[in-house]
């Protein structure tokens, strides 16, 4: 089993951005040693509690303090910038640091509607452009661009070796067929929605296509995990989370607030089923039974790797989870 991270720099209440930049960097650093695959960065706008928005200054960042972990994003929205401009920022970053750059893009607008305009300069680009953009960028990466293309004459440069990988990110179908259909990696957000994991993945394995930048599907899923020694802890420190979610549902503020905290918030019915349902998005428990359920949803999604994220109060806690799964697994 693999496992990899996806970190989104979100910000404990009174703490800093620059506090979870750097907390960001630690865990990099930590899960690195600890044998983990890939570490990857969000990308999120116009939010309080996620500093988080800058994915190309943190992959440079990070790779350049660690030494061997592959360092990516999780992802890029290609719908909101220009394809060769992405092409070229990731080709620097792979000339900088060889075999280690992963490109995640994703389809998501971003954040609100105005969020997104701003984003775009004021230009309003529609979401369907997408599989253009992903056609696009995969020329400018390859200097492949069609002689009867608009940007023939276009290269993206540096020209290295060889180019990052690309990885679809997705939670419906749709994202599943794109990946397949253009021959690109998978990543199902289990920690978005795990309704549609199963038969996605099994739409891209049985219809993935070849491409120059990949010769067979590869896949992984991603999932909310919270592990403690014992169940009890466990459960007690994914509370923090679930306020944190069920703030981002209703658009309040986005930073973590302490276990302590979250005890005192008063919930309603409709917040205890929405926690409930939300509880389908984690695992939560002990090494032994994290383990086991990561276990059981890789022969559900065929993929023998899983990229772990954690949102909770207290960054020891988290380090603690990383620690503890990688002494389970690897």
């Amino acid at each position: 089993m693999k496992l990899s991270v996806l970190d989104q720099s979100v910000i404990s209440k009174g703490a800093t951005a620059p506090t979870a930049l750097r907390n960001t960097l630690k865990l990099a650093q930590l899960t690195e040693e600890l044998g983990y695959t890939r570490f990857w960065v969000a990308e999120h706008h116009n939010s309080n509690g996620i500093a988080g928005s800058s994915p190309e200054v943190l992959i440079s960042h990070i790779a350049s303090c660690t030494k061997q972990i592959i360092v990516g994003s999780g992802g890029v929205l290609l719908p909101q910038y220009s394809p060769y401009k992405i092409a070229e920022n990731f080709k620097v970053l792979e000339a900088l640091f060889p075999n280690r750059i992963d490109l995640g893009i994703g389809r998501s607008p971003g954040g609100s509607a105005t969020t997104r305009i701003a984003l775009t300069d004021g230009l309003r680009k529609s979401l369907n452009e997408f599989p253009r953009q992903l056609r696009d960028l995969q020329a400018f990466l390859l200097n492949d661009v069609p002689a009867d293309h608009p940007y023939e004459s276009v290269n993206a440069y540096p020209v290295s070796s060889r180019v990052p990988d690309i990885w679809m990110l997705g939670i419906t179908h749709r994202g599943a067929r794109l990946a397949a259909e253009y021959g690109t990696a998978f990543t199902y957000g289990h920690f978005i929605t795990p309704v549609n994991g199963q038969s996605a993945l099994n739409f891209y394995y049985e219809n993935f296509q070849p491409s120059p930048l990949l010769e067979k599907p590869k896949a992984n899923v991603c999932v909310f995990v919270v592990c403690a020694s014992t169940q009890e802890k466990a459960e007690e420190l994914a509370l923090s989370q679930d306020m944190w979610l069920l703030a981002i549902e209703k658009g309040l503020d986005t930073q973590i607030m302490s276990i302590e905290e979250a005890k005192r918030i008063p919930l309603t019915s409709a917040d205890i089923v929405k926690i409930q349902e939300n509880r389908k998005r984690m695992i939560i428990g002990t090494p032994q039974k994290v383990k086991e359920d990561i276990l059981r949803l890789s022969e559900r999604y065929r993929t023998d790797e899983f990229m772990i994220i954690n949102n909770v109060y207290i960054f020891q806690d988290k380090m603690e989870t990383y620690t503890l799964l990688a002494e389970a697994f690897l």
